[in-house]
């Protein structure tokens, strides 16, 4: 019950962020926009490597001086699997009139919200590899840590709800329809941990390479899509802060509670 209230928390996370549609009138101030993106940024790095790689890597010890293997092999593979879901999905990013991916007939808002959707993934799987850690009772990964990072997530998750869900609404969907596509938005989260715990339970040696795989596509994220979107622009400096300010959040939990 305490994996599931887990895996669960960051899709709550945006689930409140896009209910923000309801009470916030206009699109986000650009600074804002800039803030909560560096944010995001911030908490997705910090995760990436105390929540993901360090564990991938104390796990493989075994290995003496080869244990990032583990930790190279699946950063590598999370990068170009994102690098392949970009070039074969339709996607729109917000602020963008070009899309990316495969050329289709989709709806500008539902290219929106594939575009999200697949920022939420690499998260997904992140919070399904740190609990798949804690159910094969290596010592290295905490239940307190695997919330940790669960919180950390769904912290980052409450701006990302509303980046998406404010657009939808001035794009003229409705109230209600723009909460529900940026509450769809986060429905791989747990689909996606789901989907790495039931694997980590076949491949438990494996599961080194699911941390590093989860890792290495949401620093895929943050470096191809959050990181440029803060900076462009003036006041790039705002993007920065938030960063900042998200990393700290981050660490503090893990360390805290890792």
């Amino acid at each position: 019950m305490e994996i599931i209230i887990g895996i669960l928390i960051p899709f709550f996370g945006t689930t409140l962020g896009s209910a923000c549609v309801f009470f916030q009138k206009g699109p986000l101030k650009p600074l804002v926009q800039k803030a909560l993106l560096g944010f995001a940024s911030g908490v997705m790095i910090a995760a990436s490597v105390w929540s993901l790689l360090i564990p991938a890597m104390d796990m493989s010890e075994h290995l003496g001086k080869f244990a990032f293997i583990p930790a190279v092999t699946g950063f590598l593979v999370g990068i170009g699997f994102l690098l392949l879901m970009d070039h074969v999905v339709p996607h729109l990013h917000i602020g963008s009139e070009e899309s990316e991916g495969p050329k289709c007939a989709l709806k500008k808002t539902t290219m929106l919200v594939l575009a999200v959707t697949l920022h939420n993934l690499p998260e997904g799987l992140s919070s399904g590899a740190a609990f798949a850690g804690v159910q094969s009772g290596n010592g290295v990964m905490t239940l307190a840590g695997a919330f940790a990072l669960s919180i950390g997530i769904a912290i980052q998750n409450f701006p990302e709800g509303a980046i998406i869900s404010l657009p939808l609404r001035s794009e003229g969907v409705s109230r209600g329809k723009a909460f529900l596509y940026g509450a769809a938005s986060g429905i791989v989260e747990p689909i996606g941990a789901f989907i790495t715990i039931w694997l980590a339970s076949y491949i438990t040696p494996f599961i080194p390479y699911l941390l590093a795989f989860a890792a290495g596509a949401m620093i895929y994220v943050v470096v191809e899509e959050l990181i440029p979107e803060a900076s462009q622009g003036e006041h790039s400096n705002i993007g920065t802060i938030g960063f900042a300010i998200g990393f700290v959040i981050m660490m503090i939990l893990d360390v805290a509670f890792g």
